[in-house]
């Protein structure tokens, strides 16, 4: 069995390259460093490119850019994958806005082309795409809240869960990252229904482990212990300090992917994410951290937050149980923290 996985060198890649590895799978690598091009030095994960082909065995790396229609078509056309899983993207909305059309053709474009290209050569192949929970835009801070000390929450009986799937990405503010965001995931859900692909969307919430290469404008949780363990200020973007997240590690994102390769659907889509039980704020991470650490948070708060940012985000995890019964979470956000605090020390 051959697996096809783009962003090979990053958070979810990495992880999903060594999961189906480890069950026997031929691994097909598709990464060429964007990240460093995107966040710079600090964003390079070179580092875990190396890691997976000294690990890996039979690891195949293709250095290539998702946006070379001609070269994807042909790569899927060579290997003929029994599966895709991708995952590579510009995946900051900071960053979007000041490269509107990198964004747009690494996110939507990139993705339009491995579709198409699966259509051509794999059609029965099952493709999991990593959305995000970006698509619904600023839509959930229209939810009732309720503050509390650390955090916010919803006060909406609606939202107990968090948010499901039938939540509406429409009328809402994206960014451009998540405008983008959101061509690629309604375009992998069409090529599931008009082609009848398995095809699904996941839309992550944050998306977390111990190989986050973290920087500001993206990786949340490994950043902000990065800069703990630095004695580096760590940036609060608006809400107090309060707004929430859930997380979930990148072992059991791959889990669940694996999950949906066995047994696939048609154009589904997935708020994957940690769920309310994983969820933090951000002074609630700080405090976590701390205690892994020994060291204070050193951080300075700015009042205005990041454009179409979510002030409370947990998913709803029923239909992920619902249709994946032998799936779900195994990782606590304590365990995943101390996970992140080990991982960056020893790098």
């Amino acid at each position: 069995m051959k697996l096809l996985v783009t962003g090979a060198s990053g958070l979810i890649g990495s992880e999903v390259c060594c999961h189906f590895a480890m069950k026997g799978w031929k691994i097909h690598g598709v990464d060429n460093n964007q990240r460093a091009v995107f966040f710079g030095p600090q964003g390079d994960t070179r580092w875990n490119q190396s890691r997976l082909q000294k690990e890996i065995v039979g690891f195949e790396h293709h250095e290539i850019d998702i946006r070379n229609r001609e070269g994807i078509l042909e790569l899927v056309r060579t290997i003929r994958p029994d599966a895709v899983v991708h995952t590579a993207a510009q995946p900051s909305h900071d960053r979007a806005a000041a490269i509107p059309f990198d964004d747009f053709d690494t996110n939507a474009v990139g993705t339009f082309n491995l579709l198409e290209a699966v259509r051509q050569a794999c059609p029965e192949s099952p493709f999991v795409h990593m959305s995000t929970n970006k698509v619904y835009g600023d839509r959930p801070n229209t939810i009732a809240l309720k503050e509390l000390e650390t955090r916010w929450d919803y006060a909406d009986p609606a939202y107990e869960h968090g948010i499901a799937e039938s939540f509406s990405i429409d009328q809402s503010k994206h960014s451009l990252f998540g405008a983008s965001k959101v061509a690629a995931d309604i375009v992998v859900q069409e090529y599931g229904r008009y082609f009848n692909m398995p095809t699904c969307c996941l839309r992550g919430g944050c998306l977390t482990g111990p190989n986050h290469s973290g920087v500001e404008l993206h990786g949340f949780l490994s950043y902000l212990v990065k800069c703990n363990l630095e004695q580096r200020e760590y940036r609060v973007f608006g809400y107090k300090g309060k707004q929430v997240r859930d997380n979930i590690h990148s072992e059991d994102v791959a889990k669940f992917m694996a999950a949906f390769i066995a047994t696939p659907r048609c154009a589904e889509v997935y708020n994957l994410g940690g769920g309310k039980e994983n969820s933090c704020s951000i002074l609630e991470a700080f405090r976590i951290a701390e205690s892994f650490t020994g060291k204070a948070q050193k951080f300075t708060y700015v009042d205005e937050n990041r454009i179409g940012d979510h002030i409370c985000y947990y998913s709803d995890l029923r239909k992920m149980r619902e249709h994946y019964p032998g799936w779900d979470i195994t990782h606590s956000l304590s365990s995943t923290i101390g996970q992140i605090v080990a991982a960056w020390k020893t790098r």
